[in-house]
């Protein structure tokens, strides 16, 4: 036999006992950690399954959003672009128009000097 059967025979039947039921408590510890480990590990997936359908629906949102007001900024763009057009067209044009003005304006002082006013 060997040296630990021996000592294994030599420890007292109630110290065997309570050597066992010490084990038989491990185990059964063990099992139920590791029972509650799978159920953490079934359960985290579909958890994290929803929150990532629930971030995909929230983004989607805002996305459509985004889009609906970037689609109303162009259009304010469109206008705005348009009006800056004609202003600068209006503007050409009253530029132009001050200058015959003031070349008319010098026209009628120099005339009215050779006459002699």
């Amino acid at each position: 036999m060997s040296r630990m059967n021996k000592d294994i025979k030599n420890i007292p039947k109630d110290e065997m006992e309570k050597y066992r039921e010490e084990d038989r408590q491990q185990e059964a510890g063990i099992c139920i950690v590791g029972e509650a480990r799978k159920d953490r590990e079934e359960i985290k997936p579909i958890e994290l399954q929803e929150e990532a359908e629930r971030t995909v629906k929230n983004l989607e949102t805002r996305l459509a959003e985004s889009l609906e007001v970037n689609e109303a900024h162009q259009k304010i763009n469109g206008k705005l672009q348009m009006r800056i057009t004609e202003l600068e067209q209006d503007n050409l044009e009253l530029h132009a128009d001050n200058k015959k003005i003031a070349h008319q304006l010098d026209d009628r002082i120099d005339r009215m000097r050779k006459s002699g006013l």
